[in-house]
């Protein structure tokens, strides 16, 4: 715990089962919930949030939902999706996030795998996936729909089942509640992952309780004002942590309105003290902010005023000359801080590494980025840093009761009591292995003498010239990516004899160049092959080669006509790229590169 944190103010709950009427007790009128309607800004009070629950829980029981039958989501984030978890949870079923860009035959995969009896959908294009295969999934009983327009097939409205557990006798859900044990599975979440097909990954009341306790120690949120904007999908550990984090510490969300486009414009309304977010989000915040500024304004930035900010974490005099050296960019400085809103007090960046020049330019802003670590197996989170402890490319110190070892290979391995208790249906003996209490992450990392962990590659990830150079592509990528003109970079060179890249361009920045340099035909396709393009690429990789030994820098590369997306299964919902879709995907353009010469 931090210099000044005083022991957390929180709900008091055993398990997640509980957390929401023990929060909606115990701070009840403080504001629970922001959220865009008909675009304003409503709130929901804690004990609003609880009743809500309430009902749906109730209207769930009276659907015949018995204790420890699984209970899929398939939306957005939005405040319904809260209502949604906290009542099953709370009528004794297990949670089953599904990410709402899957496509049918992925729904099919999660729902069928955990045996769901019940799918909450978003609305009827939700509806329409669980519907196309229906026929394969023999566990599901029923569907719940949230916005009933359109065609939801024998669909139940979320008001109507609420409507139902209004006239049920509150007892019966109290009892549930009460009969679930910190043993007791709370959520099947599956993975993501870069590979293979999902793994749900069983996760405890106990789990995520003691994650609870963990952050709720490190000082996540404070008491006061705090407020937290909410985007990412909660079908991932990290916004769910965020989620029951805020709730049991009496802290409001603001839920995005679900345009990707309006994100900012939306932190800048709300302005909230703490954001949750992946890296892409930031690289494209430092983006816009590079296009307001020079070289030597974001240098000054990232030195100057990193070490204002140091100082002045540490409680120590600021030195008369170094402000004057920042005097020159603070009003660049303040327009960044704008950007995020203007309260930030903390941001957290996780599930792929970032840039660390990127994290240092936002703290010499005032803007504290911190990563932090840790896998769906760990119940979101194992290690975390905080704005008066921390090293840039660290992921921090492990939390209060989770223990961290190297293995002999460089493997992290992880043991505490937020450890998953396995995948369902599933026992894997390499990635995710729990062995003697420790987790194999599959992730390559060192600890220094102080206790920050580093993350240096995954295991899975090295590429291993046909020379035996053993190379770790992050790195390098990330170099690219910070570049305005980039928008995703992928190393490949596995069993080649040199390592080469694949570009995509951010059509947002570089159409606008093409045009200033008098190039006509400006559609992704021309841009692609434009000598321009690859001179201007070019440039920007010979920077981030230098940095590196002669074996490690990338010889060749390739743009793409085109950006990768989730739609064509080329990202994770968390924008990670899955590097083995990429490399079987564009394996022609890859060998052309090599057929070169």
């Amino acid at each position: 715990m931090s210099a000044g944190i005083t022991p957390a103010v929180t709900s008091g709950s055993v398990t997640i089962a509980d957390l929401c009427a023990r929060a909606a007790e115990r701070f009840a009128d403080r504001i629970a919930i922001r959220h865009k309607v008909d675009g304003e800004w409503r709130d929901v009070t804690f004990a609003e949030l609880g009743r809500t629950v309430t009902e749906i829980g109730l209207g769930l029981i009276a659907l015949g939902l018995q204790p420890g039958e699984r209970v899929a989501i398939l939306c957005d984030t939005r405040p319904e999706w809260a209502y949604a978890d906290f009542a099953i949870s709370s009528a004794g079923g297990v949670v089953v996030p599904v990410y709402p860009t899957n496509s049918a035959e992925e729904c099919e995969w999660v729902v069928g795998n955990s045996e769901s009896v019940l799918v909450v959908c978003e609305n009827a294009e939700q509806v329409a996936k669980i519907v196309a295969v229906r026929e394969r999934l023999p566990h599901l009983r029923g569907l719940v729909v949230i916005d009933p327009a359109g065609d939801v097939a024998d669909a139940v409205g979320l008001d109507e089942l609420r409507r139902r557990g209004a006239s049920e006798d509150p007892e019966a859900l109290r009892a549930r509640t009460a009969a679930v044990g910190p043993d007791d599975p709370f959520t099947f979440i599956y993975t993501s992952g870069t590979t293979g097909p999902p793994k749900g990954c069983v996760l405890t009341h106990g789990n995520y309780r003691s994650v609870l306790d963990m952050v709720s120690r490190r000082g996540l949120f404070e008491d006061g004002d705090d407020l937290v904007y909410l985007f990412l999908p909660l079908a991932h550990a990290f916004a769910l942590l965020i989620q029951l984090g805020a709730v049991d510490r009496g802290t409001a969300i603001a839920y995005w309105g679900g345009d990707a486009k309006a994100i900012i414009g939306e932190l800048m309304e709300v302005k909230p003290t703490y954001l949750p977010s992946v890296p892409r989000i930031f690289e494209k915040l430092y983006t816009l902010a590079q296009q307001q500024m020079t070289p030597d304004e974001l240098a000054t930035i990232r030195t100057v005023g990193g070490r204002i900010r140091d100082l002045e974490i540490r409680g120590e005099a600021v030195p008369g000359e170094l402000r004057e050296q920042f005097a020159a960019v603070a009003p660049k400085a303040e327009f960044v801080r704008g950007l995020f809103g203007g309260r930030i007090r903390e941001a957290v960046t996780g599930a792929a590494p970032i840039a660390r020049e990127i994290l240092e330019f936002f703290w010499g802003c005032g803007i504290p980025v911190l990563e932090g670590y840790g896998m769906t197996e760990t119940s979101t989170v194992a290690t975390s840093s905080r704005p008066e402890d921390h090293r840039f490319g660290s992921v921090g110190r492990p939390l209060e009761g989770v223990e961290v070892r190297i293995a002999p290979d460089g493997e992290l391995l992880l043991r505490g009591a937020n450890i998953f208790q396995g995948y369902y249906k599933n026992d894997d003996a390499s990635f995710g292995a729990v062995e003697d209490g420790w987790l194999h992450t599959g992730d390559l990392g060192s600890v220094d003498e102080d206790g920050f962990v580093y993350i240096t590659g995954r295991k899975k990830d090295i590429i291993i010239t046909s020379g035996g150079k053993n190379l770790t592509p992050a790195n390098l990528e990330n170099d690219l990516k910070q570049t305005r003109w980039v928008s995703q970079a992928v190393m490949h060179g596995d069993r080649r004899p040199y390592p080469v890249m694949l570009i995509t361009l951010d059509e947002e920045e570089i159409v606008p160049w093409a045009t200033a340099q008098g190039i006509e035909d400006t559609s992704m396709a021309a841009l692609a092959a434009s000598p321009e393009v690859h001179a201007l690429v070019q440039g920007v990789l010979d920077a981030a080669n230098a940095k590196y030994a002669p074996v490690e820098q990338v010889k060749k590369f390739a743009i793409l006509d085109h950006d990768l997306s989730q739609e064509t299964g080329e990202l994770t919902p968390t924008l990670k790229v899955k590097r083995n879709v990429v490399n079987e995907k564009y394996l022609p353009v890859l060998d052309a590169l090599y057929d070169e010469g």
